[in-house]
């Protein structure tokens, strides 16, 4: 499913005074801008004006796709703890916005943050656009916005991609910033519709400097709402070569509450709700680890184990062709700053065609390594149902039991691959790092990220040539951003 982040803000000269608002929607995987809005919206007070830039970034963001997650950041604690369940809402001109906001996506899909103020400056420019815009008795213009090239530098600080603004990469059609920019051309074209609450739907905004939150709600003794806990449990993981064969049956999906007006939509939230609540601390910019499943071998479309046992292939044509349509890919994101890699044969070959394009090095790290299948290298599944049956079924039930002849378990190999991840984190804090690498260390990061246990690992489809992101954080959180991406081969 797709992530966007929504940032939003707004902002009154008077509070209540000349009001705007502004919002940007970025990309989850590669923090590039979508969308902007922005607009002046009269004489309001701040919160209004922020309500008004959370519920503009909201429907910019379901104009790109009404299925994705939305992760919203702002710098107003107010709306972000109303919206979340913990502040009930008392003022009369806030409950009506709130609601508004909860109607543009199904619950479930939207988790909110609170961020510094430093940390959202796309938007408060924006919103400063749209009110000097209303002072001389305008309405913003996407066309006319500096915002962008403003936060342009803090954004490559980041690790960012460059907007649909900057110039125009030397990438495929169809690349990460040109998409930005057909976005950007089909939200301005549906400015006016309107939206579930009724309002204005879509026309830009920005915020301005905050004043001091006018009628702010503060929570009451039994006004605070815990979001409801979800039960996640994670489907069955594919063995690293076809293993469909003997999938299990499908867990018992788990059941959420009955959705309210002033909750957090999931409880996988319910430990950042907690951080927000506090006043946590920024946590600053994440390692991001972008995972490339290494491209197509020989023994890739005969679904054999090929693991770091075996013979070592390397890439077939077909895979060579898949590394460099990634390669082009990543190279019109630019996000990637380091590139680091597993040492067997299929993985160094496309690291070196990916990292070509991208002028940079390749690093090589054992810890990325594929399982060591034992005797079952070379063979089918089939085969090896055939040949070790006992071992094959003790190998399916438990994450300690090894491949026949000595081979490495998936306990052994979360414990190789949970060093690897602490290691690189440390030493990449902060930026984006492409990390070339298999189908079992993959699958096992982001197990590991969402806390799944072990017979998850046989519930993900991991495509040669794929792309996955994890983002880990300073405080130990992991998110994951992206899972098996294919969209660069079609």
């Amino acid at each position: 499913m797709r992530e966007f982040i929504v940032e939003a803000d707004g902002g009154s000269r008077g509070n209540p005074g000349p009001a705007g608002y502004g919002s940007v929607v970025l990309d989850g995987a590669t923090g590039e801008p979508l969308v902007e809005a922005a607009e002046y919206i009269g004489v309001a007070t701040n919160n209004v004006a922020e309500y008004r830039g959370l519920i503009a970034g909201l429907k910019a963001a379901y104009a790109l796709d009404p299925t994705a997650t939305v992760r919203v950041r702002m710098d107003s604690k107010l709306v972000v703890e109303q919206m979340s369940g913990r502040w009930k809402i008392k003022h009369p001109d806030m409950k009506p916005l709130a609601a508004e906001a909860l109607r543009v996506y199904a619950p479930g899909h939207v988790t909110y943050e609170w961020i510094p103020r430093d940390q959202n400056k796309h938007a408060d420019r924006l919103a400063n656009e749209a009110m000097d815009a209303g002072k001389r008795g305008e309405q913003w213009s996407p066309s006319t916005s500096t915002a962008d090239l403003d936060t342009r530098a803090t954004r490559q600080r980041a690790g960012a991609a460059p907007s649909a603004t900057d110039p125009e990469p030397s990438g495929p059609p169809g690349d990460a910033a040109a998409g930005a920019a057909r976005a950007r051309a089909a939200l301005a074209g549906a400015r006016g519709e309107t939206g579930n609450g009724g309002g204005a739907a879509t026309s830009t905004t920005a915020a301005g400097p905050d004043a001091d939150e006018l009628g702010a709600d503060e929570p009451g003794a039994g006004e605070a709402r815990e979001s409801d806990a979800v039960e996640a449990r994670p489907a069955e993981p594919d063995a690293p070569v076809g293993a469909s064969a003997a999938r299990k049956t499908a867990a018992e999906r788990s059941e959420a509450g009955t959705p309210g007006v002033r909750r957090t939509a999931a409880s996988a939230d319910i430990r950042a709700a907690k951080n927000v609540a506090s006043a946590a601390p920024d946590l600053g910019t994440p390692a991001t680890f972008v995972l490339l499943r290494h491209g197509e071998t020989p023994l890739t479309p005969q679904k054999r184990f090929s693991g770091s046992g075996g013979s070592d292939p390397s890439l077939s044509d077909v895979g060579r062709y898949q590394a460099e349509r990634v390669a082009a890919a990543l190279a019109a994101r630019g996000t990637i700053q380091e590139v680091v890699s597993s040492p067997l044969a299929r993985c160094r070959e496309t690291a070196e065609i990916v990292a070509a394009r991208l002028g940079l090095a390749v690093t090589l790290d054992d810890g990325l390594r594929e399982t060591d299948f034992g005797a079952w290298e070379g063979l089918t599944f089939g085969e090896v149902r055939e040949r070790y049956p006992d071992d094959m079924n003790a190998w399916l039930a438990s994450p300690d039991a090894e491949p026949t002849g000595g081979g490495e378990s998936f306990e052994a190999v979360a414990h190789r691959v949970a060093a690897t991840r602490d290691r690189l984190t440390e030493a990449h804090r902060g930026r984006t790092v492409l990390l070339v690498s298999h189908v079992t260390p993959i699958k096992t990061l982001v197990r590991l990220a969402l806390g799944a246990p072990p017979e998850s690992l046989f519930r993900m489809e991991l495509s040669a040539a794929s792309l996955t992101a994890l983002a880990y954080y300073a405080d130990g959180n992991a998110t994951l951003r992206l899972l098996n991406d294919t969209s660069h081969l079609r």
